[in-house]
């Protein structure tokens, strides 16, 4: 029997000398949605960089892929992108340059599928505009544009769908709900009610699991 893609056990998680949650169970394959959802301070942007390897739990473990996450630091971008709350961009550079840099760490893109990730994310015409010029929701759609370039299966996004116009937010909500479906996994925080979910959708509250 073959393992889950991702898998945690007995996850706790402390901030400020708080404990946010405890014994927090997350068993996900490929073809999965899951919303991590919950009350402000419950945990949700600690518990997505905890399973992205951006922080350590206080107790727990992660297995990706089988192994365990703390092992996977080298070659961790092979099966896992993080989009934070935060655009992440740099203002000085446009939106290609931004692109190309951020690719450029782990999985390099020519400049025709840079432009390409840009205009399925509506930015056609402003690939060459520094981006400290764009419009909150233009620099959000610069750095989502990276989930419509050659990316790892996993996807774990913190609120992304904040300053997208409606057309943005429905177009972004297929296009996860696709990558589902054709066999990858995504793990997100939103306040937004979302309206296109994959068969392998899932909710975790984490006011539940409340310390």
């Amino acid at each position: 029997m073959s393992s889950p893609f991702l898998e945690a056990t007995a996850l706790s998680c402390e901030r400020d000398w708080r404990l946010l949650f405890e014994n927090l169970d997350i068993s996900l394959d490929a073809g999965h949605m899951l919303q991590v959802s919950g009350p402000n301070g419950s945990g949700k942007t600690s518990l997505l960089r905890v399973l992205a390897g951006l922080r350590q739990p206080t107790s727990g473990q992660i297995r990706l892929q089988g192994k365990p996450l703390a092992s996977r630091n080298g070659d961790l971008a092979n099966d896992l992108l993080w989009i934070g709350h935060a655009a992440g961009i740099k203002g000085l550079l446009s939106a290609e340059e931004n692109l190309a840099w951020l690719c450029a760490l782990h999985r390099p893109a020519s400049r025709e599928q840079i432009w390409g990730a840009l205009e399925a994310i509506g930015l056609r015409g402003f690939e060459d505009v520094p981006c400290h010029t764009l419009s909150a929701g233009q620099q959000r759609r610069v750095a989502l544009a990276r989930l419509y370039l050659d990316s790892p299966p996993l996807w774990i996004l913190d609120e992304p769908f904040t300053a997208l116009d409606k057309h943005a937010v429905s177009q972004l909500e297929e296009h996860l709900a696709a990558h589902c479906r054709s066999g990858g996994l995504v793990i997100l925080t939103t306040h937004h009610s979302l309206s296109c979910m994959p068969d392998g959708y899932r909710d975790l509250d984490l006011g539940q699991h409340a310390a």
